[in-house]
């Protein structure tokens, strides 16, 4: 990166040099490495190149002791795309806020799409409020990191692969992980972020995050949802062939293909 910072990227299915119509990248949430998009590379890198992040501080990049805010992460995105052209950005939880971020400082011009997974968009309703997550982490980050990992799941995931998340979730400091979740920023930004797009746009929630949706869809016209009903929070994992057909199907209708 710009800032001197290493970030590590897994490429499949492809070179940006190819004459794929899409390139396919994806962006983890809070924390999270790359490898937990691995059903979608493996599926995905099939058809189109698939590019996945590990932000700073999360997966195997670099763990810097700053750029733990929005306007460093959408730099970084920008740095990470620029190979790349006729991109369908895809972002998870807190990645779904920093592609539209992305979108918001560096504009649309590398981008054919995007997906927003499982986040709020700033549509009503109102979330609830975060309760003492933030506290509980600074008492017992252990105790609160497990539970919030085998809580994004609806169906209970092999011992090993959690240990594995786990151990990953942990690079990154106390400090930077709360800061990354401490940005202040108001909610209206994001739903201002999402009614800019111009491009197609699908938003992919669980039912926490259905009303949104729905709201979005009335007041972004063009706006295309898909509501995974029996999913936990990482549903691209637990319902991968489902999430892997939506993906195709988005981008099938971006690139005029005939699937």
């Amino acid at each position: 990166m710009s800032d001197g910072v290493a970030l590590s990227v897994i490429e499949t299915g492809g070179h940006p040099q190819t004459q794929a119509p899409l390139t396919l990248a994806l962006i983890p949430g809070w924390c999270m490495p790359a490898w937990l998009w691995q059903p979608q590379i493996d599926a995905l890198s099939a058809h189109y190149p698939v590019i996945a992040l590990d932000p700073r501080g999360q997966g195997e990049s670099d763990v810097p002791e700053s750029g733990y805010n929005f306007e460093r992460r959408a730099s970084d995105i920008s740095e990470f795309l620029r190979p790349y052209k006729n991109v369908v950005l895809i972002g998870w939880s807190l990645g779904a806020l920093e592609v539209l971020e992305y979108a918001h400082r560096f504009g649309e011009a590398r981008l054919a799409g995007m997906v927003l997974v499982d986040s709020s968009v700033g549509e009503l309703p109102v979330p609830p409020p975060g309760g003492t997550f933030l506290e509980a982490l600074r008492a017992n980050r252990d105790e609160v990191l497990e539970g919030f990992v085998r809580e994004m799941y609806a169906r209970p995931r092999p011992n090993e692969e959690i240990t594995s998340l786990l151990r990953d979730v942990k690079r990154i400091s106390l400090d930077n992980s709360i800061a990354l979740l401490s940005s202040g920023i108001p909610r209206e930004h994001w739903k201002a972020c999402a009614h800019a797009f111009k491009k197609p746009l699908l938003y992919v929630v669980t039912p926490q995050f259905e009303a949104q949706a729905r709201n979005l869809e009335i007041n972004r016209p063009g706006t295309r949802i898909e509501i995974f009903s029996e999913a936990g929070h990482a549903m691209f994992v637990d319902e991968a062939e489902r999430f892997n057909a939506l993906m195709m199907a988005f981008v099938a209708s971006i690139s005029g293909e005939n699937r």
